[in-house]
């Protein structure tokens, strides 16, 4: 499980200001985002392209309180499709689009017309899109947002969490021809009352939730860096006699980086690839997920 006092820390105002007032060594952040403009985000798109590796693409932002705050992180996005069909890295690229960020509190009317224009401009591009899933709060708006959106752009994708109670009836609707689904474990701090608490619960939900897809019709997106979740997902397939193209596998960038490329050799495998200056609540979710992370960061303070 997350670490339920990071991801307090990760909706803080108050620790906000602490750690992004701290000079942080930059390869602590940078271990986990791409950088904080869009130039710093395609050097790292090439590498991973020429390693054989897909990507999905974050301008990090998320809880917009501003309509024009919402529109930047649209003409983002547009400027992201841009550079990537000019400077070729649009082939099989997507780009991971929080409704948050466009205004999906201040008004749903607001961010399914931002979400449209990223949308259209994306297949203009060559690119797809997926919206990523926040906390519970968000789920329906999200859902009936997604389906606005595929009665014109029918690739568009969605982030499903494993841990919400509620997740396997989702994914029962979703499992159908042409629906682009993530399935990750979730990384939000719910109530028991909507989600799973434990590890082995979560992940028996994870795997039950795979099962669906992988038995559907649509395209499953395997959000996972657990070995073991990875293994059942290969043997799924291969008793499902599903194909190597049908699926794909996807890991945050800075996370089992050998294990990506390894997989890369034999299956499709995207990136996560987060960028933009507003990364604290994207990186103290990544410190929350793993004992690991969170020693890494305290280190650098020593090391410094």
């Amino acid at each position: 499980m997350p670490n339920p006092l990071l991801l307090a820390a990760a909706r803080s105002d108050r620790m906000r200001g602490l750690v992004t007032s701290v000079p942080l060594t930059r390869g602590v952040v940078d271990r986990f985002v791409a950088g904080e403009d869009l130039e710093a985000a395609t050097g790292v798109v090439r590498e991973l392209a020429g390693a054989g590796l897909r990507v999905t693409l974050d301008h990090l932002g998320e809880d917009t309180a501003e309509r024009a705050q919402a529109e930047a992180t649209r003409d983002a996005y547009l400027a992201m499709f841009a550079a990537f069909e000019e400077q070729g890295l649009n082939d099989g690229a997507d780009a991971s689009v929080k409704l948050s960020a466009l205004g999906q509190a201040l008004d749903e009317d607001l961010a399914f017309d931002n979400a449209s224009e990223i949308c259209a401009a994306a297949g203009r591009a060559g690119m797809t899109v997926t919206l990523d899933m926040e906390d519970h709060t968000t789920v329906d708006s999200t859902l009936e947002i997604l389906g606005k959106l595929r009665a014109e752009f029918p690739w568009v994708g969605v982030a499903i969490q494993a841990m919400l109670r509620r997740t396997e009836g989702d994914l029962r609707d979703l499992a159908h021809e042409g629906s682009r689904v993530r399935l990750v474990k979730g990384a939000y701090a719910e109530p028991a009352s909507v989600a799973y608490q434990g590890k082995p619960e979560i992940d028996r939900a994870y795997v039950r939730g795979l099962r669906t897809l992988m038995a559907g019709s649509g395209y499953p997106m395997i959000g996972s860096h657990d070995p073991r979740i990875i293994e059942i997902a290969q043997a799924l397939a291969a008793t499902l006699g599903r194909p190597a193209e049908s699926y794909e596998f996807q890991m945050l960038y800075g996370i089992r980086a050998a294990e990506q490329r390894r997989l890369a050799e034999a299956h499709q495998m995207r990136v996560y690839v987060p960028y933009g200056a507003d990364w604290y609540g994207y990186f103290m979710r990544r410190l929350a997920e793993r004992p690991a992370n969170l020693a890494f960061f305290l280190r650098s303070f020593v090391s410094r």
